[in-house]
């Protein structure tokens, strides 16, 4: 057996280290978990140091099943990379033999990726894109696409073997990008959109239909008012659960809450109007309600609406608060209010914050003067 002096050992196992040290540090690896990284290597290469005074490199020794854990904490859990060799998963791949067998075998090293869509070498970068997709071995997949053009044809055929393990998507529209058939990822149960100047109409066709299994829908940097939303089918987004959302005018609630009989979490941000309307909309799915934006103290908002199931609401820079109109909504919703945050801008009073603990004894109310304006 092939055997180290000590000195050796000890550099052997501290460029390792090191190596991986910074594989999780250009990885956005959080520092806590780098501690456990090097924490892990350490109890290891105590645990095996040889009885005979002579030591073998342990870390060169390691279990797969331990050295395996330690690649999966240089993978952040919440980013999307481009293939690139100074950043892991494809730098593990390039410091020995056996540390490549290993990365290559573990399909959870492979399931994020960020595709590059209608700029560069397109056919060369899509051969890297398929080779490493193809080592997710069926496991779900979570993409970032950077759509740059109207051709959804080449993203089609790479993206084809892969449409059923595709669960989370991120798609950044760009200028001259075209709509993108998103109703063809048919596993798929998170999106999030973004878009850049020019790109509207490609990003209000390509949700006019989701997939049928989507539940958490992010639109984020585009408007959307009434008149955007009442051109979608009405069971364009029925199957949706959760709904992050920017509006123009206060009226886009009410079609909202038509569109997603579902929803039980719906963030809205935008500028708010006075809805004009005789009706009171029900909605018997609603659990969690956030809104952002300039509301109107007359603006009708909570006399618009009926939600029976509502648990959690949360406001922020409102200005001056509907204190009468919310407690008319409280009493025709007869919710179970359970956590109720006032956020910076809003204006509540302290009488206001002591009946709503009274309405709701066991009410979790946050109210500071860090987020909210109190007055006593």
């Amino acid at each position: 057996m092939q055997s180290f002096n000590s000195n050796d050992d000890s550099s052997a196992g501290a460029g390792v280290l090191q190596n991986i040290w910074e594989v999780s540090r250009k990885n956005g690896v959080s520092y806590r978990r780098r501690q456990l990284i090097e924490e892990n290597v350490k109890i290891v290469q105590s645990n095996n140091s040889n009885s005979h005074g002579e030591s073998s490199s342990a870390f060169w020794r390691l279990p797969t099943e331990i050295l395996a854990q330690i690649f999966l904490y240089c993978i952040t859990e919440t980013e999307h990379w481009t293939p690139a060799p100074y950043l892991a998963p494809m730098l593990l791949t390039t410091v020995c033999q056996r540390w490549r067998e290993v990365a290559v075998d573990m399909p959870g090293l492979w399931r994020r990726l960020r595709l590059e869509v209608g700029e560069g070498d397109w056919q060369q970068r899509a051969f890297c894109y398929d080779s490493y997709l193809k080592r997710s071995r069926g496991r779900q997949l979570s993409l970032a696409l950077e759509y740059h053009n109207n051709d959804w044809t080449e993203l089609r055929s790479l993206l084809q073997p892969y449409v059923d393990q595709i669960s989370s998507l991120t798609l950044e529209f760009f200028s001259g990008a075209g709509a993108l058939v998103v109703s063809d990822f048919r596993a798929l149960e998170e999106l999030v959109i973004y878009k850049h100047s020019g790109s509207e109409l490609a990003v209000t066709q390509s949700i006019a239909q989701l997939p049928p299994n989507l539940r958490s829908l992010q639109l984020m940097d585009m408007w959307f008012d009434l008149e955007i939303l009442s051109g979608f089918n009405p069971l364009a987004w029925a199957g949706l659960t959760e709904l992050d959302i920017v509006v123009d005018g206060l009226d886009s609630f009410p079609r909202l809450l038509s569109l997603c009989p579902n929803l039980s979490s719906l963030t809205m941000v935008g500028i708010f109007t006075e809805i004009e309307t005789s009706e009171t909309l029900a909605h018997d799915k609603l659990q969690s309600l956030r809104i952002s934006g300039d509301l109107p103290l007359d603006s009708g908002l909570f006399n618009a609406i009926m939600l029976p199931n509502l648990r959690a609401l949360e406001v922020r820079n409102l200005g001056q608060w509907p204190h009468e109109d919310f407690k008319d909504f409280l009493t025709r919703s007869k919710c179970s209010l359970e956590t109720l945050i006032f956020g910076g801008g809003v204006m509540v009073t302290f009488q206001q914050s002591v009946e709503y603990a009274t309405l709701f004894p066991f009410i979790d109310l946050t109210a500071d003067p860090m987020r909210s304006s109190i007055f006593f």
